[in-house]
């Protein structure tokens, strides 16, 4: 299984949401595009937050794949990748092979620039699973139906949703009622992330995500 995150915008948990599946499904993870903080990139993050131990049964540990682009600038890899004086080129963003599940994190939002033509929903591949983070705020109803239109234009089925903040139920009634997709789990606004909390969340979200 290839699932593809992406978020409603920028700062919405889309990286703690990546971990919480990666442990979840013991999968592999790849950040095709990484603008910026790359000493402490999502890529870093993600090998801090989970674990992933060996079990009796299987040993299936994760496997952080290399970003295709490493960009300098925390822009919009459109700008960044000018910043550096390259163009980012979908050809060149080659899909890491591997025999495991495959958590495939995008950048900001699905229409976020890569260059005058290609945005990050062009990332999106027919066989992916694609799962919108949604972060409650003031607007984010409109802005997670907005990523569900632009999906839905494209012919491409969102798989899934994870609401992130505390519950709202007026806010996630109304987006699961209007999209009909399917509920996998809420990420409350813990205190901390750490490797204990992530694998709390995986095992409440692991057969929802096997069930995708």
């Amino acid at each position: 299984m290839k699932l593809f995150i992406t978020g409603i915008g920028t700062d919405v948990g889309k990286t703690i949401a990546s971990a919480i599946i990666t442990q979840a499904l013991e999968a592999d993870y790849w950040k095709p595009i990484q603008a910026g903080d790359l000493e402490d990139s999502d890529s870093h993050k993600i090998e801090r937050y989970i674990s992933n131990d060996c079990h009796p049964e299987r040993c299936r540990r994760t496997v952080i794949h290399e970003n295709s682009y490493k960009l300098n600038t925390p822009a919009s890899p459109h700008f960044a990748a000018e910043i550096d004086g390259i163009t980012i080129d979908l050809k060149k963003i080659l899909e890491p092979k591997t025999k495991n599940h495959l958590v495939i994190e995008g950048a900001g939002g699905i229409l976020v620039p890569l260059n005058d033509s290609d945005c990050i929903i062009d990332l999106i591949k027919p066989d992916y699973k694609v799962i919108v983070i949604s972060r409650h705020y003031l607007g984010s109803i409109n802005h997670t139906l907005l990523s569900f239109e632009a999906l839905k234009s494209r012919k491409i089925e969102l798989a899934g949703i994870i609401f992130s903040g505390d519950e709202n139920k007026a806010t996630e009634e109304i987006i699961l009622n209007k999209t009909k997709v399917k509920f996998i789990g809420r990420i409350d606004n813990e205190p901390y992330f750490d490797q204990n909390v992530i694998q709390f969340y995986a095992d409440l979200f692991r057969e929802n995500l096997l069930n995708l």
